[in-house]
């Protein structure tokens, strides 16, 4: 750990957010049947309460999938999440803390090999935005927060899980079209989601030769309670997506498919790689 550890910002901002008191309700559902994709596998989801999480918990569980969904605090949300991947048949835990102790990773990567067997697929994909007009205002425990969650976080999952992770394992870690077009609201933000592309980059080449492939995901604008409960102005959010080509927000179970897709053997040919579900947002790499 750091020698300034930055504590949770649940109190200082209404972070992660209820998806149960969003109006509208984000997307989850997966569109189609299941085909087995993920038969067997065992899945570790981080951030898997609600948004874009629980929209893959839920495909992944319908493709075959054991899940354990890790959260920081919204206890209802993830004991829907919980519902929604039983129902499909699967096993499933919740494991509630902070994913930039580095503590809380080790246990929570023990609880998950102790009850489900292993890990086969890895997704990283918790994270938090505190939007600012100006560098300035970004406070030295916003900054050492956001890092810690966003970034710091994805290394301390990975190096718990690394041990456990075999010969077709694989590792999606979720970064952000912002990490390709900046956004000057969001910079310490959008400056993590850069550190997650590269960490993706470098970790494949670290781990491709033991038959371990590592992806990412770039969502553009989503509705998920990351933007209504990280600080979104009223009037970003009444155009929230406007702005892409499609000329709307994305739903989580758009984006999905895409960690489906890295996760199984239909990518078995991709490592290294970051796929764009944005809304028709053409960015470079």
């Amino acid at each position: 750990m750091t020698d300034h550890p930055a504590e949770p910002m649940i109190h200082e901002d209404p972070l992660p957010g209820s998806e149960a008191r969003l109006d509208p309700q984000p997307e989850w559902m997966p569109r189609y049947p299941g085909s087995g994709r993920l038969d067997g596998k065992v899945a570790l989801i981080t951030g898997a309460d609600s948004g874009i999480g629980r929209a893959v918990a839920a495909l992944f569980a319908r493709e075959g999938a054991d899940v354990a969904i890790l959260y920081l605090c919204e206890h209802e949300d993830a004991e829907q999440t919980a519902k929604i991947v039983r129902i499909e048949g699967r096993r499933v835990m919740t494991i509630a803390g902070d994913v930039g102790d580095k503590q809380f990773c080790d246990r929570a990567v023990g609880e998950v090999i102790e009850s489900l067997g292993g890990i086969d697929i890895l997704v990283n994909n918790a994270g938090e935005q505190h939007p600012d007009q100006d560098i300035t205002d970004i406070s030295e425990e916003q900054l050492r927060r956001t890092f810690q969650t966003n970034i710091f976080g994805m290394f301390f999952m990975t190096q718990a899980a690394r041990p456990h992770l075999k010969s077709g394992a694989t590792i999606i870690n979720c970064t952000s079209v912002t990490s390709y077009q900046g956004s000057k609201e969001l910079l310490d933000y959008s400056s993590t989601k850069g550190a997650i592309t590269a960490f993706t980059r470098a970790l494949s080449e670290n781990l491709v030769g033991d038959g371990i492939r590592v992806n990412a995901v770039a969502p553009g604008p989503i509705w998920t309670p990351l933007n209504p409960c990280g600080g979104a102005s009223p009037e970003k959010l009444a155009n929230f997506g406007e702005d892409t080509p499609m000329g709307r927000p994305g739903q989580p179970n758009e984006v999905a498919p895409s960690f489906l897709f890295l996760a199984c053997e239909d990518g078995s040919y991709m490592s290294g790689q970051v796929l764009h579900p944005n809304g028709g947002t053409i960015v470079n790499g």
